[in-house]
């Protein structure tokens, strides 16, 4: 019996302190605007590059393809780039297409997740691929059904792998050939 209260105690003692040490752990406050400004993260957060997207690429990601290199293989420009979306391990580029009114579909996006295991080549049902310097490339979808309005890229490395996406209507066939050339 005096055992078993002695456990109780313990038991209750253990579950009092950690109920008061997660009590607290209370997330800070926010920091105040500095003085002279009119306040909001808004005014001190600047982008710093050309937003498409709710945040800047990052710089990270943005390396394995530059959006220059972009500019250079596929014949684009600072006139026709609308900007960048970032996402988790992503970095989209759009651009303006003549004739397009949508540029949902007009976009060049890299993609390089850090990975245990990288695949030394693609293994994709839906298209075939072929060896382009370091990379592999797209060759031709296996089944007639299967879409075709981009390319693929997919450059192996030690950590980590760079998939490219590029619309058909910004790089065509020989242009993302030239884009595949220009990944890290």
């Amino acid at each position: 019996m005096a055992h078993r209260k002695i456990l109780v105690g313990l038991t209750l003692a253990g579950v009092m302190g950690f109920t008061v040490a997660y009590a607290q752990n209370k997330p800070a406050a926010p920091a105040a605007p500095a003085a002279g400004g009119t306040g909001g993260a808004a005014a001190a957060a600047k982008p710093t590059c050309k937003l498409h997207g709710k945040a800047c690429c990052d710089p990270a990601i943005e390396a394995h393809l530059p959006k220059e290199a972009v500019f250079k293989a596929c014949g684009e420009s600072d006139a026709t780039y609308l900007g960048q979306e970032a996402q988790r391990d992503t970095c989209k580029y759009f651009f303006k297409v003549e004739g397009e009114k949508d540029e949902t579909g007009t976009f060049v996006q890299v993609y390089a997740p850090q990975q245990k295991e990288v695949l030394p080549s693609p293994n994709d049902p839906f298209f075939s691929w072929k060896k382009v310097g370091k990379a592999y490339i797209t060759e031709k979808p296996k089944s007639p059904k299967a879409p075709n309005n981009a390319t693929g890229i997919y450059l192996p490395a030690k950590g980590y792998s760079v998939n490219v996406n590029a619309s058909l209507k910004v790089c065509t066939k020989a242009e993302a050939q030239k884009l595949a050339a220009s990944m890290k």
